[in-house]
């Protein structure tokens, strides 16, 4: 796992491969905390006995509990320790190829995109494919953007 110190580190690690993470299971009692801290009690997400019925025989996550887990990812492939604030600010090109069915595993592809000078410090876009163990389709793919203050 790389560690970044410095804005001039990062800047020059655009573009690059950052690894694969770790598995991580996606349960039934992340699902649920999930829709509780979010209020998105959908059937689909927290039903068992009616999602057996449903389209995917199985309560699926929520696509947004899905792009939440980009930092626990993030902090599995390498370390940001720059000296300023580090900011979320915002995400690019987010899609859901693939539901999450309860009790599936899994990791994300990391790479960092483009590394921007601004006016505040640098933008940093973080891409991640997240993979489902055995399925060909990803569950999600998308940019992270990060804002790094000097």
């Amino acid at each position: 796992m790389r560690t970044f110190t410095t804005l001039d580190e990062v800047a020059g690690s655009a573009n690059t491969d950052m690894g694969t993470t770790d598995w991580l299971v996606v349960d039934q009692e992340r699902i649920n905390l999930f829709a509780d801290a979010t209020g998105d009690h959908q059937w689909i997400h927290v039903d068992e006995q009616r999602a057996q019925e449903g389209p995917f025989g199985t309560t699926i996550a929520h696509g947004f509990l899905t792009v939440s887990l980009l930092p626990y990812f993030n902090v599995q492939s390498f370390q940001l320790e720059t000296p300023g604030a580090r900011l979320n600010y915002g995400l690019n090109k987010v899609r859901f190829p693939h539901p999450v069915p309860v009790g599936s595993r899994l990791r994300s592809h990391v790479s960092f995109g483009d590394v921007t000078d601004l006016p505040a410090g640098k933008q940093l876009i973080i891409k991640h494919t997240l993979e489902i163990e055995g399925v060909e389709k990803p569950a999600c793919v998308a940019e992270l953007v990060v804002l790094l203050l000097p």
